[in-house]
């Protein structure tokens, strides 16, 4: 595998790693009894902390990625072991 699919796999492994980690721990400004700005949602994180999201996410990330390319080297899952579908008819 050539380093640029490294990095662009990486990558989609980091964002989606990113859209799962966001919400631990963001709480709103009902739940934390601060105030809210005016014109402000009700849904709104009053304490979203970019960093922690950031450094928990490269971590996961570089785990699960991990996991991925050592499955890439070693084959432990084909294509053939996720079959969910069956033999296709016709097939022997």
């Amino acid at each position: 595998m050539s380093w640029t699919s490294i990095a662009a796999i990486y990558l989609l492994f980091w964002v989606i790693t990113a859209f799962v980690v966001m919400p631990f721990g963001v709480r709103t400004a009902e739940e934390l009894g601060i105030e809210k700005v005016r014109g402000q949602a009700d849904s709104a994180p009053a304490n979203f902390k970019p960093l922690r999201v950031v450094l928990i996410t490269t971590a996961l990330s570089a785990v699960v990625f991990g996991l991925f390319y050592a499955n890439y080297v070693n084959g432990w899952i084909g294509p053939s072991d996720v079959n969910i579908f069956g033999k296709p008819p016709g097939a022997e």
